[in-house]
């Protein structure tokens, strides 16, 4: 088993930024496929998917956040950030932690985000 705990969520204005946590309680990156994402819901809409990272630090990102949002890691902590910078009302959602380690997926709870001013 491998718990997921996210962290960093919050209110911001918009064009601030945030940056999310997600602690892994095990190292992840164990065979070539396994990653760890970003995903987000935001109220009435499906969950997408926002960033990923592979294990051989390959990134892909959504199209609406292309440019603003960074994911990346910390092997030592076996910690995935997201990096929101010019975050956007359409920004605020639910962000959700997901991990995929030797083909089982693993979620977090989810940590809030809300662009307002």
């Amino acid at each position: 088993q491998v718990q997921l705990v996210e962290s960093g969520g919050g209110l911001v204005q918009p064009g601030g930024s945030l940056r999310l946590s997600c602690t892994a309680s095990r190292n992840i990156f164990v065979i070539r496929n396994d990653f760890m994402a970003w995903y987000r819901q935001a109220p009435g809409k499906e969950r997408e998917l926002v960033a990923i990272i592979i294990t051989g630090g390959s990134t892909n990102y959504a199209e609406s956040v292309k440019g603003r949002f960074t994911i990346s890691r910390d092997n030592a902590k076996n910690t995935v950030y997201l990096q929101m910078n010019s975050l956007k009302p359409e920004d605020t959602a639910v962000y959700y932690c997901n991990a995929r380690t030797i083909n089982i997926d693993y979620w977090g709870k989810g940590t809030l985000v809300t662009v307002s001013s």
